[in-house]
């Protein structure tokens, strides 16, 4: 286990595909939702994990950059971030799936792909390939033209998870991209961000830690808008104490390290 220090620097030898030093995000006029935030992340499977309003939304939309630092340094694939200019050509480089994604329920899921392949600039002569593979890695190439409105939640949530990947982003950024799925949709979503991870640097927050255990090499914990501690999952876990909540070593961990006392849990 290893605690982060505000100046503390990873030891990981490649560039960064995210960097933040002292970020600062603020949503409303006085809280800052992420607040100081010190962060370096390469290729590979980061897990994001916090308590309800530790900012871990507010980061993503942040790298995602739809919402704009306050203050500090933030780089994304060696592109500053540090306000609402020159945000295209870093766009058409990631990938985004919010909680919460509109679609119009009247497009099939091969239209709905395609119209954000071509909003992320992906070359014309390039969609329909680009569309079908997306489509095929979430497992709905049976559904592709089917109408939106026709498909489940989590059918949904796999075609947020398809139009995030669609451009081969180098960086991907989910936010609780396993909500509504079932537990072998889970699965195989887990095996497709470890493949994802191989060539990207693929970013996702959840609450649920199992899912972080199974597909992350890395784990991110912030509270309060900080980081409190960046590790393996095995770290995370060594962390914990039986003593500690959680219903396996890595949620035990995971209250741990949040500082909360064994044997006491809450809401």
């Amino acid at each position: 286990m290893r605690a982060v220090g505000a100046d503390e620097v990873s030891p990981t030898a490649y560039a960064w595909e995210i960097r933040a030093k002292g970020l600062v995000v603020r949503v409303g006029r006085k809280k800052n939702a992420v607040d100081g935030l010190d962060l370096e992340l390469g290729k590979g499977v980061h897990g994001l994990l916090g308590p309800n309003g530790a900012g871990k939304t507010t980061l993503i939309r942040t790298l995602a950059t739809v919402l704009r630092p306050t203050s500090g340094e933030l780089s994304v694939l060696g592109e500053r971030v540090d306000g609402l200019g020159g945000r295209r050509g870093l766009r058409r480089r990631l990938g985004y799936l919010p909680q919460d994604f509109g679609y119009y329920k009247r497009f099939t899921v091969r239209e709905f792909v395609e119209y954000l392949a071509w909003l992320k600039e992906v070359p014309a002569a390039e969609i329909p390939g680009a569309v079908q593979r997306a489509v095929e890695r979430v497992g709905l190439a049976d559904r592709a033209d089917d109408r939106m409105k026709t498909l489940s939640g989590g059918m949904v949530r796999r075609v947020g998870v398809a139009q995030a990947i669609v451009n081969d982003p180098a960086v991907l950024l989910l936010d609780e991209p396993t909500a509504g799925l079932d537990p072998a949709q889970r699965v195989r979503f887990r095996e497709l961000v470890v493949e994802l991870g191989r060539e990207s640097c693929v970013l996702i927050s959840t609450h649920l830690v199992e899912d972080v255990a199974a597909a992350c090499t890395d784990v991110v914990l912030i509270a309060n808008g900080s980081l409190v501690f960046q590790g393996t999952p095995a770290e995370v876990a060594a962390a914990g104490t039986p003593e500690h909540v959680g219903d396996s070593p890595i949620e035990r961990g995971y209250s741990a390290l949040l500082g909360q006392e064994p044997g006491k849990g809450g809401w």
